[in-house]
């Protein structure tokens, strides 16, 4: 049974057409069942399919004529949404001609088009970025928002829970994801006002929905297994993932550099080779890439920029399991068992308590 076709921008990302091309090639080789549409320039993307005849068989090309540069603002990229490859991989999903999108060009343009086409899910207020982490545990940990709202208050973060759960089910197979807020401390008593009230109020739904909130978490515990969907808002997100991957680069530089300090070094490398590939392995992002917009009334996947096509093509699996999962409805009927009510704004309760405090 064959998937809805996938449309990929193949101009986006540090090396363009090549790299997406050889990375589509690769997902299509492991799997049979996917059908692409190819956005970008139809000259470049016919000579780099001339190597992938098993691709070629699989794909059409829609002609773009323009480019959305990695520091173009979003503002500008939104006014050349037409004629941007990025722009009418986006429409070919609006409009039914692909299932999902995949681009690795500038994230916030890709937010910013994807937002404006496809329009937010009913009972989603803001889509959030969610992307897999490595951890010690035997699962990859979903964490979200990774800069798509730079602020967030207590309904935004109870939805980003019900969105990440809904995803980590899929990647994970996991009945009942363990989610957590994150925070400066694990005490009920830490926090802002809004990471208390959206706790509050996943511990309410809690029952009526298939994870399992279990208050919050800190960043020095991110990867040791013991969760599998992190929340938060898009700022420190953003700078909790990098600090994750500065601190996984560090380790991999510190050992390079270790094992070439001196002979001895040398042939004790030799002999931990396995686990030092092991580690490697592990800690590489290309087999953990594929960040998700979700929210939105339809799947856009955001592949990292400097991607090799291995990643590209894990990339475009997370998007076809996704499609084959269906994510959307998914988190339509978790919305759906929770109500509008019982996701509140903090700045509601906040005014429903001084009500109750002044008649009282």
């Amino acid at each position: 049974m064959s998937l809805p076709r996938i449309a990929v921008d193949a101009m986006g990302g540090d090396e363009g057409v090549r790299v997406m091309v050889e990375g589509a090639a690769l997902a299509r080789r492991r799997h049979d069942r996917f059908k692409f549409l190819l956005v970008g320039d139809e000259e470049r993307i016919k000579q780099a399919l001339a190597n992938h005849p098993n691709l070629r068989a699989a794909t059409e090309i829609l002609h773009a004529p323009d480019v959305v540069s990695g520091d173009e603002k979003p503002t500008q990229a939104l006014r050349r949404a037409k004629t941007t490859s990025m722009g009418l991989a986006i429409d070919a999903v609006k409009r039914g001609d692909a299932g999902a999108a995949v681009s690795a060009g500038n994230t916030g343009a890709l937010m910013a088009m994807a937002k404006l086409s496809l329009r937010t899910m009913p009972g989603i207020d803001r889509p959030a970025l969610a992307a897999l982490l490595p951890t010690m545990g035997e699962h990859d940990l979903v964490m979200l928002d990774l800069g798509a709202n730079t602020e967030c208050d207590a309904r935004n973060l109870v939805q980003f829970a019900i969105m990440g759960a809904a995803y980590s089910r899929i990647v994970t197979g996991l009945p009942a994801p363990r989610v957590r807020l994150l925070n400066i401390g694990t005490e009920e008593t830490k926090g802002t006002e809004e990471l208390q009230a959206a706790a509050q109020q996943l511990k309410e739904a809690n029952a009526s929905l298939a994870m399992s909130f279990d208050g919050y978490t800190e960043a020095d515990k991110l990867s040791r297994g013991d969760v599998d969907v992190v929340v938060t808002d898009g700022f420190s997100g953003n700078i909790a993932l990098k600090a994750v991957e500065g601190a996984a680069r560090f380790v991999a530089d510190l050992l390079k550099r270790s094992f070439a300090s001196s002979l001895r070094s040398k042939v004790g490398f030799l002999i931990s080779r396995p686990a030092t590939e092991l580690l490697k392995h592990h800690l590489d992002p290309n087999n953990h890439n594929g960040a998700v917009f979700l929210g939105l009334n339809g799947i856009v996947v955001k592949s990292h920029g400097g991607a090799s096509a291995l990643g590209v093509a894990n990339a475009v699996a997370v998007t076809a399991r996704l499609l084959e999962e269906n994510l959307t409805e998914r988190i339509a009927a978790d919305l759906a068992s929770v109500g509008a009510e019982t996701i509140r704004s903090s700045s509601r309760r906040k005014t429903a308590a001084a009500q109750d405090e002044t008649a009282a």
